[in-house]
């Protein structure tokens, strides 16, 4: 698989698109592709095509289809999430907050790798292997780490002055992905955080803490991340109780599997309901999937934020600073 350079839509953005109109709507998506600088795809090695080439022939033919890795470029790195399409999310509201005051989108580098999808997918719908006190056998999590590494190396070569994993269960190896790393990798989690720190937010009932509810899959809340960022700021962090998870989120993911879309969107609006009732100021719902169920005029979407708009926003403040530190040097 080699290396592409984007400057207008291909075959792979094409189908990706049309794969995704089947499920959900996304009118924005063209936006997106126009303002990809470079993205970055490798074979699953952490070697790209033209490394390979080089080393066997000292030289590597340069053409449309392969190109040397950019240096450089002071933008945001993206390591991809459990899909392309979840990717491309992110992408798009990379570009609306880096340009919502007429400023030219800052520039960035997307590392998208199938096996590593795979590998994200896995743990995303496998909770029980992120629970190490639960087992006894302790499970392996090298091979999606050293994934997860090679791709951080990756853009670190390539010249990013941040990195940003779009994917929320990559938090939860967010201390070994960053060891020895020479940029900033953003945790999500602190994103959130920091957001809600800033919004200077009262609570509810008189006396009481901030309290802010999380939904997500059984696995990102098995992590304990979001809850473990949020603690550290002050906030009280309300999850859904075990007849919450066990009758309404893990079926509406499971409906969800099924393509029961209907199904899954009121199972999803009851545990929302669940946790506003017990006094949260807001709803961190952590879950792509379950954030593209509801329409985007439903009230209870009013009442919850997008952890991912907290990280674009966050790499585009990094890409922005990085920009002004080289204009005055």
């Amino acid at each position: 698989m080699s290396l592409q350079a984007l400057h207008r839509p291909l075959n792979f953005i094409e189908n990706v698109n049309k794969q995704w109109s089947q499920r959900k709507t996304w009118p924005s998506s063209k936006m997106v592709v126009r303002s990809i600088s470079v993205l970055l795809h490798t074979d699953g090695s952490g070697i790209s095509p033209v490394s390979k080439k080089s080393s066997r022939s000292g030289t590597a033919p340069l053409d449309r289809r392969t190109i040397s890795s950019p240096r450089q470029v002071n933008g945001v790195g993206i390591i991809g999430g459990v899909s392309a399409v979840s990717t491309l999310n992110f992408l798009e509201k990379l570009v609306k907050w880096s340009s919502r005051e007429g400023e030219e989108t800052v520039p960035f580098v997307v590392c998208c790798d199938p096996v590593l999808n795979k590998e994200l997918l896995f743990y995303e719908r496998s909770p029980s292997y992120l629970n190490q006190k639960s087992s006894d056998s302790p499970q392996d999590h090298t091979p999606v780490v050293k994934n997860l590494q090679e791709r951080r190396l990756f853009l670190e070569q390539a010249g990013a002055c941040c990195i940003v994993m779009p994917c929320h269960i990559s938090h939860a190896w967010h201390n070994e992905i960053s060891e020895s790393c020479s940029v900033p990798i953003l945790h999500i989690g602190e994103c959130v955080a920091k957001e809600l720190k800033e919004a200077n937010m009262k609570p509810l009932e008189a006396g009481s803490n901030l309290r802010i509810g999380v939904l997500a899959t059984d696995a990102t809340l098995t992590a304990g991340f979001y809850q473990e960022k949020l603690q550290s700021q002050g906030f009280e962090v309300v999850l859904p109780d075990k007849a919450t998870m066990e009758h309404t989120v893990i079926p509406a993911v499971e409906a969800l599997y099924r393509e029961d879309i209907e199904g899954a969107r009121n199972l999803l609006r009851i545990a929302l309901q669940v946790l506003l009732v017990r006094a949260v100021n807001t709803i961190i719902l952590a879950s792509d999937d379950m954030r593209g169920l509801l329409p985007r005029d439903d009230p209870l979407l009013r009442k919850c934020i997008d952890p991912m708009d907290a990280l674009a926003k966050s790499a585009v403040e990094w890409a922005q600073l990085a920009a002004n530190v080289n204009k005055s040097s």
